[in-house]
C-alpha cells in the first residue's frame, strides 16, 4: 500500500488537493488529520497531536488490511518536524510506502484562499495570522510545491508526476 502524506500551512490548499487525488485514483481513501483530533474546543497539545498521529496510523491500518484499498491520502498540517516523522516512521512501520510532500503559496494567494473559503470554521482572522507566520516554515521544507499559481486539479497532477503516480 502507498501512502501519501500532504502537509503545508492552512489554505495552502490540502484538504482540496487530498480529495482530489483520492478522486482521481481508483480505491484510494483519504483521511483529513483533522478529523483525528477533533475536539471542542480545539487543543493543539503535544497529547491531542500524539493521539491525531495514533488515530491516522489506525486508519492507515485498518486500510491496508482492506482489499478495495490500494493507496491512502493523508492531509494534515504538520507544523512540527517530531509530528511528520513520526507519522512517516509509523507508516513504514506497518509495511506501508510513504511519499510527502508540502504544499505552499505566496501571502497574497494565501489571503485570498482564506477569504474564499466560508465553509470552514478555521477561517478566521486569527488563525489566518497563525498561518501567515508559518508559511517560512513550511517553504523550508524540500519536499514543497508552490500552489500560488495552480488550481487544485494542476496542484493534485503535479504531486502525482513528482512521486511517480
Amino acid at each position: 500500500m502507498r501512502v501519501i502524506i500532504i502537509n503545508g500551512p492552512m489554505g495552502a490548499g490540502k484538504t482540496a488537493v487530498g480529495r482530489c487525488i483520492a478522486d482521481m485514483c481508483p480505491r484510494t481513501a483519504f483521511i483529513d488529520g483533522d478529523w483525528c483530533m477533533d475536539l471542542h474546543p480545539f487543543v493543539g497539545s503535544r497529547e491531542m497531536k500524539d493521539i491525531a498521529v495514533d488515530n491516522i496510523l489506525h486508519m492507515i491500518s485498518n486500510y491496508r488490511s482492506c482489499s478495495v484499498c490500494d493507496m491512502v491520502v493523508v492531509a494534515w498540517l504538520m507544523d512540527e518536524d517530531r509530528v511528520r516523522d513520526e507519522l512517516i516512521d509509523g507508516i513504514r512501520s506497518i509495511g506501508a510506502e510513504v511519499e510527502n510532500v508540502t504544499l505552499v503559496c505566496d501571502e497574497g494567494r494565501l489571503r485570498e484562499r482564506w477569504q474564499q473559503d466560508k465553509s470552514c470554521p478555521w477561517r478566521t482572522d486569527e488563525w489566518l495570522k497563525v498561518s501567515l507566520r508559518s508559511l517560512s516554515y513550511f517553504r523550508d521544507k524540500e519536499d514543497t510545491i508552490d500552489t500560488t499559481s495552480l488550481g487544485v486539479e494542476d496542484t493534485a497532477k503535479l504531486m502525482m508526476q513528482r512521486i511517480g503516480g
